[in-house]
């Protein structure tokens, strides 16, 4: 190029494909994260009032095993979630931080 002048961008295609790529990974980490806590949460709840159940019917004392085992399962979902959420908030602080300043 005779007396032309080119121009380049600091990011090729490439890094730019993989740096989307990098944000979709960690996106569908995310999701798969959420996915699995909302489901062991939702299970802990289940065994925890199962077992309740069993034991009242074991022990002929119902309903309070069946209550107990309903506290015991509502504060595990709800100790998960918590920490789900604690996890989501350390994964994106960028996200969080944003968050904060629009309130």
């Amino acid at each position: 190029m005779a007396g032309g002048c080119r121009v380049f961008s600091h990011r090729s295609p490439v890094t730019g494909r993989q740096d989307e790529k990098k944000s979709r990974t960690g996106q569908d980490r995310r999701q798969g994260a959420v996915y699995q806590g909302a489901f062991e949460a939702v299970i802990a709840l289940l065994i925890a009032v199962g077992f309740g159940y069993w034991l009242d019917d074991y022990f002929d004392t119902a309903p309070w095993l069946l209550l107990i085992g309903t506290a015991i399962g509502f504060a595990s979902f709800t100790v998960r979630l918590i920490r789900l959420g604690r996890w989501m908030k350390d994964e994106n602080p960028d996200e969080a931080r944003q968050d904060d300043e629009s309130e």
